[in-house]
C-alpha cells in the first residue's frame, strides 16, 4: 500500500500533537431521531486552521529536512489545504508558495492573502493547477506538498480515524467527504486495520464525482467537473495518485448527492446542531439524506471536514431554505 501502514498513522499522531486539535465526536440527538440510527459527528470543522487538512500538512512539513525547510515548499489548493499549509509554515518559518485555480471562491482567495500566502492563480480545474505547481517545484528544486497524493499527508489525515477508534469503538459505518481521496484513504487504512468489517463510504457531489466514477469503473478516469457547493472536493485527480488504489482496496462504496441535498445539509447543521460546515463537510449528511434507509439502526459517523463557508453562499442558502429543515424533506 505505497509503504503506508497504521504505524505511520500512529507516528503522525505523535508528530502533530502539539499543533492539531483532538476534535469532538458528538452524538446527534436530532439526526438520531430523524433516521432511527446512532449518528455521530466528527467535528473537524473545529480543527485549527478550519479543517482536517491541518493534520496532513503538519505531518508533511514536520518531516522535512532542514535544507528543505530553508528552500521553502510549493502547494496547490482550493483553500483549506493552503490555509493549513500557511498555518504550519508560519509556525515553522518555512517559505510557502500556493497555486490556486483561477475560479477559486473570492472569500477564500481573500482569506489566503490575509494570511500572507504567496498565491499564483492557474487553470480552472484542480488537476491542472496541481500539475503546474508540481512543474514549478521540480524546476526550482522545492518540495511539492500535495493535498492528498503523498503517504505522509495521508498518514496525517488518518489521525482522524485514530481518534474516532477510541472515542467510539462501536461505530460500524463511516461516511467521508472525498475529493482527491487523502482523508478517506488515511481513515480507512487505520480503521480497517482494527475492524475489517467496518464500512467506509465515500461521499461526492453528483456534479464532481471523479473518484467515485473511477472507483466503479475500476480504472482512473479523466472526467469534467461542474460547479458545486462542495468546492473543497471538486476537480479531477492527478494521473499517478496513490489514493485511487487505496480507495479501491479500502473503501466499500460511494454515494453521490445532488446540490439540493448539500444545501439542505448545510442549513440543517446550522439550525439543528449549531455547526458551520462548508459544502464538502456537509457531504456525509447529504449522503445520509439521500439514502436514509441504507443506514437505519446503524451506528454511523459523519466526518464534517471543514468550516470555510463564505457569507455570500450562506446568505443565499438561508434565503432559499424557508422550511428546509421540516422532517418531510429528509425522508
Amino acid at each position: 500500500m505505497h509503504q503506508l501502514s497504521p504505524a505511520m498513522v500512529e507516528e503522525a499522531a505523535s508528530r502533530i500533537k502539539p499543533y492539531a486539535r483532538e476534535t469532538e465526536l458528538r452524538l446527534s440527538a436530532s439526526l438520531g431521531a430523524l433516521y432511527g440510527s446512532s449518528v455521530f459527528l466528527k467535528l473537524e470543522n473545529r480543527q485549527e486552521s478550519g479543517s482536517f487538512k491541518l493534520r496532513g500538512a503538519a505531518n508533511r512539513l514536520l518531516s522535512l529536512s532542514e535544507k528543505e525547510k530553508e528552500s521553502g515548499v510549493i502547494s496547490a489548493s482550493t483553500g483549506n489545504h493552503a490555509l493549513a499549509c500557511a498555518y504550519m509554515a508560519a509556525k515553522l518559518n518555512i517559505p510557502l508558495l500556493v497555486y490556486v485555480p483561477e475560479e477559486i471562491d473570492p472569500a477564500r482567495r481573500s482569506l489566503l492573502r490575509q494570511q500572507g500566502v504567496d498565491i499564483r492563480e492557474c487553470g480552472r480545474d484542480c488537476a491542472i493547477t496541481e500539475a503546474e505547481a508540481r512543474n514549478e517545484a521540480a524546476a526550482t528544486g522545492r518540495v511539492f506538498l500535495s493535498p492528498y497524493n503523498d503517504p505522509l499527508v495521508i498518514a496525517g489525515q488518518g489521525t482522524v480515524g485514530r481518534e474516532m477508534a477510541w472515542q467510539q469503538p462501536q461505530i460500524d459505518t463511516v461516511l467521508v467527504p472525498v475529493g482527491g481521496g487523502g482523508l478517506i484513504s488515511g481513515v480507512a487504512l487505520y480503521l480497517k486495520s482494527r475492524n475489517p468489517k467496518l464500512e467506509i463510504i465515500g461521499c461526492q457531489p453528483e456534479k464532481s464525482a471523479v473518484m467515485a466514477e473511477s472507483f466503479w469503473a475500476g480504472r482512473q478516469l479523466d472526467l469534467p467537473s461542474g460547479p458545486t457547493l462542495s468546492e473543497g472536493t471538486a476537480g479531477g485527480l492527478e494521473s499517478d495518485t496513490i489514493t485511487f488504489d487505496l480507495c479501491r482496496q479500502l473503501v466499500d462504496d460511494f454515494i453521490l448527492v445532488p446540490e439540493e441535498k448539500i444545501a439542505r445539509a448545510i442549513v440543517f447543521l446550522i439550525e439543528k446542531e449549531g455547526l458551520l460546515a462548508e459544502g464538502a463537510a456537509a457531504l456525509p449528511l447529504a449522503a445520509l439524506m439521500t439514502a436514509p434507509k441504507r443506514f437505519f439502526r446503524r451506528k454511523i459517523a459523519l466526518i464534517l471536514s471543514g468550516c470555510r463557508l463564505s457569507a455570500s453562499v450562506l446568505g443565499r442558502l438561508i434565503y432559499k431554505s424557508n422550511s428546509v429543515t421540516e422532517i418531510r424533506l429528509f425522508i
